[in-house]
């Protein structure tokens, strides 16, 4: 059993009364090629999960419509009923098409059927934090969320859903929607070379609002530098340990979800936690921004 975390690894948002762990598990991987349909080896997805938590992971990034369904119904298989303190964070706002492709999917009853399948499919009576994924597959592209968290707050009053947090976001859209609710966590895209919410993870910082980098390691094109494989080498390290590590530097209130389908990626994973970078490694490091 991996013991328990400092208070300097944990980061507990404004608003909010989880103390999460500041290296946590993304799911996504748990499902088939292209995050449809089940795993080729189901019983190795299961014992990853079970891993995560013996390592001190307590939060996992997933959402139903991962598989579709597929990837919550192992979550639940794998870890029902749940270790106290663990808090599964899920998404809505997003389908698949039978082709596998991703369509939004934010109307009110969109969202509700949303919110009751990750609980029927995770075996929850309610959820912990639930991320409204908004649309725009390059990025975020600037809409309004007003009405999506409309609906999302009335599921709140009901009892289903206890924090709100945003994906997929701009600062504007953040500020929208926050003069709506209360917003606990943003999921966007950054990583050691896409940089481009530098500005928005500063602010969040100062509101106490954690911020959740997705494709911590390059998502479906990882990482690749020569400047991160010497820095690597220098500290006896992967450079992906290398990459996880930056991220917790970055800002005390990132929150890494790197995922995975081996137990052996997953402790190299973890183990990213205990590396410090000092000046000369993150100077070396700065240069791999693109923004």
């Amino acid at each position: 059993m991996h013991t328990p975390y400092p208070a300097r690894d944990q980061f507990t948002p404004a608003h909010c009364d989880i103390a999460f762990n500041r290296l946590g598990y993304g799911a996504m991987q748990l499902a088939g090629p292209h995050v449809w349909g089940p795993p080729k080896d189901r019983v190795a997805a299961v014992a990853v999960l079970r891993e995560a938590i013996e390592l001190g992971v307590n939060h996992i990034d997933t959402s139903d419509f991962y598989g579709p369904h597929v990837t919550n119904q192992i979550i639940r298989e794998a870890l029902h009923p749940y270790r106290d303190g663990l808090t599964i964070v899920t998404k809505i706002g997003f389908v698949r098409g039978a082709d596998q492709s991703w369509l939004p999917a934010a109307s009110p009853q969109q969202l509700r059927d949303a919110v009751h399948d990750n609980l029927r499919n995770l075996g929850l009576d309610v959820l912990d934090v639930v991320n409204l994924r908004a649309p725009g597959m390059a990025g975020p592209d600037g809409s309004s969320l007003a009405e999506p968290l409309d609906t999302l707050v009335q599921l709140q009053r009901e009892g289903l859903v206890r924090h709100i947090g945003l994906s997929n976001v701009d600062a504007g859209q953040v500020a929208e929607a926050q003069r709506i609710s209360p917003i606990v966590c943003v999921q966007n895209h950054y990583n050691l070379a896409h940089r481009a919410d530098d500005a928005l993870i500063d602010s969040l910082a100062a509101q106490g609002i954690a911020y959740v980098p997705f494709f911590p390691l390059g998502g479906f094109s990882p990482l690749q530098s020569d400047t991160l494989n010497q820095v690597a080498a220098a500290m006896q390290a992967t450079p992906m340990q290398v990459a996880l590590a930056w991220l917790l530097q970055r800002a005390p209130n990132v929150l890494v979800i790197p995922g995975t389908s081996s137990v052996a990626h997953l402790r190299e994973n973890v183990a990213a936690g205990a590396l410090t970078l000092d000046a000369q490694a993150l100077a070396a490091l700065r240069s791999l921004a693109t923004k």
